[in-house]
């Protein structure tokens, strides 16, 4: 009689067979948060490699699935923190959301976008790090911390000071009197 506990042959084999595709399937979302932190292609590039290699080999150790998001950015960030970091050097620039406006407000936006660009770069890395997963790639808190390993109090304390310079760095740019536009957490999905 077959334990329970113990998935047959077959069932681990099916198993790493969907993560391995789950996993392939994050790189995009992986690149994005990879050159945020970097602002080097290169870099970001090297930095989802070593991260999917690295949870490629490490497969066994994911005990929830439904978190293989939170997972894979947790290895990803400590990637970053313990070697890319040090490398770093900020240059590229991703691509835009395309809409239907006038010339005037596409180059608004556009201008809006690249100030809120180099403000983000001009964040020290726990700040840009922070506002990156909580802000743009939408993580809870809870999600954040696991990632960063650090407690939940100091995601949002991190959060909180990352905001408010950011504001700061875009308040500065004010050009034309125009009025910032807020930071707004993404509803998740």
């Amino acid at each position: 009689m077959k334990k329970k506990n113990t998935p047959s042959l077959l069932e681990r084999l099916g198993r790493t067979r969907r993560l391995r595709n789950a996993i392939c399937e994050e790189r995009e979302r992986l690149y994005r948060l990879a050159w945020s932190w970097s602002h080097d292609q290169h870099m970001a590039e090297d930095l989802v490699q070593e991260t999917l290699a690295r949870a490629l080999d490490k497969l066994d150790s994911l005990r929830d699935e439904t978190r293989l998001a939170v997972w894979l950015t947790r290895i990803m960030a400590n990637l970053f923190r313990d070697q890319f970091r040090r490398q770093r050097e900020d240059t590229g620039q991703d691509t835009e959301p395309v809409t239907e406006e006038t010339p005037e407000e596409a180059a608004d936006r556009s201008q809006l976008v690249q100030h809120t660009r180099e403000a983000i770069a001009a964040l020290n890395d726990d700040h840009r790090q922070i506002i990156t997963l909580v802000d743009l790639a939408g993580f809870s808190y809870a999600d954040a911390a696991q990632i960063l390993d650090v407690p939940v109090g100091t995601v949002m304390s991190r959060l909180s000071r990352a905001r408010g310079r950011l504001r700061e760095l875009l308040t500065q740019v004010h050009l034309n009197d125009r009025v910032v536009v807020p930071l707004r957490k993404r509803n998740a999905s």
